[in-house]
């Protein structure tokens, strides 16, 4: 008689939150298919900046929770940076101050404090964050899947009823406003230029107070990435030069370095923004099981380990 952790479950959605989800729910034991449309390494997961902290996401009660859970993660896999992707940082939060982050990050962040002038001309707060490198990190997510005996497949998927499981994890994100369909979710657009690091080893995230404007730099491996944008209801995926022209001005005016740095490319992704992130379990009237876990927006990568261990008990049947 086939037992609850025999059941087959089928995650739609190959970025960073579907990926989690499938190697949350195989090494539990379940027999787990991976739908995505395009290879890891082509989602949007792999334009994000990889910066752990919540960022453009609802509610902010849960996400705080779910981030907590994905940071114990990232902690643990920082110890192996070469094969995970996962470093901790030393950085800047800028125009934030210990009494707008609240309790949960002054005792869960015991490297916060205030930022001194010589690390940033305005206010700003000193962290110690995981800071992933999306590159690395979704190909060894894969490999974890598929090391817990999970498979992936690639394809489209023009209706989530084309899933033949008894369970179905819909991870599609933006995907979702035609699958589902779901018109709150939206995309919030964003560009970054990747230069060769000039010697830059810590990040910073900037806000201006004016215009609400935000811009980062994050060195990553290899490469220093420069952002950002957050342009609500765009769609166009081609980077614009003069938008890349401008981040560049904006980054070099915070590090008068990265003002000479070299091009080494463009990079645009399209957040899945959505007033609330949609985790809960969809009866279906044939007897299966939809769970919803999409609307992550800014923050798929930081609320991520958390998400997927909640949907994986959704997903009980």
């Amino acid at each position: 008689m086939e037992t609850e952790l025999d059941g087959e479950v089928v995650v739609v959605g190959g970025g960073v939150v579907g990926l989690t989800t499938a190697v949350v729910l195989a090494e539990r034991g379940r027999r787990v298919r991976l739908w995505t449309r395009e290879p890891a390494e082509r989602t949007t997961s792999v334009v994000a900046g990889g910066l752990w902290w919540p960022y453009r996401i609802e509610p902010v009660a849960l996400a705080q929770a779910w981030a907590l859970r994905s940071l114990e993660v990232y902690e643990e896999l920082a110890a192996r940076p070469e094969e995970t992707g996962v470093r901790m940082v030393e950085g800047v939060l800028g125009e934030t101050g210990l009494d707008e982050v609240g309790a949960w990050a002054a005792t869960r962040l015991p490297s916060l404090r205030a930022a001194t002038a010589a690390e940033y001309s305005g206010s700003g707060l000193w962290a110690r964050l995981p800071l992933i490198d999306m590159s690395a990190h979704l190909p060894w997510l894969r490999r974890r899947l598929v090391a817990a005996g999970g498979t992936v497949e690639t394809r489209a998927v023009a209706d989530l009823a084309e899933a033949d499981a008894p369970v179905v994890v819909n991870c599609t994100g933006l995907g979702a406003r035609e699958l589902v369909p779901d018109a709150a979710v939206r995309p919030v657009r964003g560009q970054l230029v990747v230069v060769e690091n000039p010697g830059v080893r810590t990040w910073l995230v900037s806000t201006d107070p004016v215009s609400g404007e935000v811009t980062y730099f994050l060195p990553q491996p290899g490469r220093l990435l420069l952002g950002g944008t957050a342009e609500e209801d765009a769609w166009s995926a081609e980077p614009d030069p003069a938008v890349a022209e401008a981040i560049v001005r904006r980054c070099a005016a915070l590090r008068p370095e990265i003002a000479g740095a070299r091009v080494l490319g463009h990079l645009v992704g399209l957040r899945p923004a959505r007033d609330s992130v949609r985790l809960e379990r969809e009866p279906l009237a044939d007897g299966r099981l939809l769970v919803h876990n999409y609307g992550h927006g800014g923050a798929g990568v930081t609320v991520a380990w958390g998400c997927a261990r909640e949907a994986a008990g959704l997903a009980s049947r």
